[in-house]
């Protein structure tokens, strides 16, 4: 490695050399930032050293310092997402009921409060939020709960979603129609997974290293720090994670295209090499029910997956042979739900009509269909006749046939079923 007198040598021969400064800064960035910031203050008039300079130097607002009213109310938000997941404790409520129904409403009301707070809401636009989030917390805490209802569990499952979309209304704004804004928004729920996950992460460690240190002097606090720390921490996650994601991009903007490149072959071969098992074990999806569930899970989360990096490729226009991975993968995964739909409607034929049975149809024909969209539309881009926008406005059309289907089975099917 070269040592500083050497940068500094490269460096000043090659001060108006933009292409050679780079090289430089690349094989050490340490050294290459030390070494520029002493000559600096001698070549303040060359344009190249002034580019550096601000490139190395640029001091972005800290978190603390950007928006204190921001700040202020994330953690009032946090404070009231960590009260609303306390509420069993409060009330003496059963936790297992509560939370089946309640999960979502923890990070989901403080989230979209956020963003229409970011948004600048007027009234008007936040009469629909509002009434959906009451009726919603009304509707699933009246309802017959029992844990043995399929209608009721499905409702509760679908519940995350239809406030998932409410998110996404009160993300959108006044830009409902925008299509541009619509892939934000799945951007944004990327990117919030991945570092969701590094909160957690760190919590995880923070908590393991707090315990075993008070371990260390007799104390078991394990019970009292998941309930007065470790929930409160969990409830506020969402928020701060949304926050960092809004206000420091950067902390994630690299890593989630990273994680789209590498999944998305990986998934890929692994989808190939499963349908190739199916066949070589004679695995029967029409008959063994516990294996369609298992298969329509893996299609859900493939679905998210290819979601997800077509949202990278339109952003950073990956080149042609990760177009045709997402078009293999696609054409793989429309395959598997072929043989899923097929199932189902064999099992519906043979068995009749249930709540599971009805609800699992049809997400698998809406992933279908918007599965063949976009692989019609890959299709188009790889043949030159087709940009990568169109992908875009594909995937943004179908948000709101997601939200039309979870009100439906949240706030439909418990009552068309009678609760059963």
């Amino acid at each position: 490695m070269e040592t500083e007198n050497d940068i500094k040598i490269d460096m000043i021969n090659n001060i108006s050399n933009p292409r050679e400064l780079e090289v430089l800064y690349r094989k050490d960035k340490y050294s290459f930032q030390k070494v520029f910031n002493s000559i600096y203050p001698g070549f303040k008039e060359n344009a190249v050293a002034q580019f550096w300079n601000e490139r190395l130097n640029f001091k972005k607002e800290e978190i603390i310092g950007a928006n204190k009213n921001e700040l202020l109310f994330i953690v009032l938000a946090s404070i009231i997402a960590g009260l609303i997941a306390q509420i069993p404790h409060f009330f003496s409520i059963e936790p297992e009921s509560y939370y089946t129904r309640n999960i979502a409403f923890i990070a989901f009301p403080t989230l979209i409060m956020y963003f229409s707070w970011k948004q600048k809401l007027g009234t008007s636009s936040l009469i629909f939020p509002i009434i959906a989030l009451m009726i919603s917390v009304f509707y699933i805490n009246t309802i017959p709960f029992n844990n043995k209802s399929d209608s009721v569990m499905l409702a509760c499952i679908h519940l995350p979603i239809f406030l998932w979309s409410l998110l996404g209304y009160s993300y959108l704004g006044n830009k409902i129609q925008n299509s541009e804004k619509r892939i934000n928004f799945l951007r944004y729920n990327g990117d919030l997974v991945v570092m969701c996950a590094i909160l957690m992460l760190s919590g995880i460690l923070f908590s393991g290293m707090t315990m075993g240190l008070f371990e260390l002097i007799g104390f078991k606090i394990e019970e009292l720090y998941f309930k007065y720390v470790a929930i409160w921490g969990l409830a506020a996650i969402p928020l701060v994670g949304t926050y960092l994601v809004q206000n420091r991009p950067e902390l994630v903007n690299k890593i989630s295209p990273l994680i789209a490149r590498i999944f998305t072959p990986l998934v890929f071969i692994l989808l190939l090499i499963f349908l190739i098992a199916i066949i070589y074990t004679g695995k029967d999806p029409y008959k063994d029910r516990d294996f369609l569930i298992v298969f329509n899970v893996l299609l859900l989360g493939v679905m998210a997956i290819i979601l997800f990096s077509l949202t990278e490729a339109t952003k950073s226009k990956q080149q042609k042979i990760n177009l045709w991975f997402l078009m293999g993968l696609s054409l793989l995964t429309i395959i598997d739900n072929g043989i899923a739909l097929s199932a189902i409607g064999f099992r519906l034929f043979e068995y009749g009509i249930s709540p599971n049975r009805l609800a699992v149809l049809g997400s698998n024909l809406l992933i279908f269909i918007n599965l063949l969209l976009v692989a019609h539309k890959l299709l188009l881009i790889l043949m030159g006749k087709c940009a990568l926008e169109k992908v875009e406005k594909t995937i943004a059309l179908f948000l709101p046939v997601y939200f039309i289907w979870s009100a439906f089975v949240t706030f439909i099917f418990p009552l068309i079923f009678h609760f059963k």
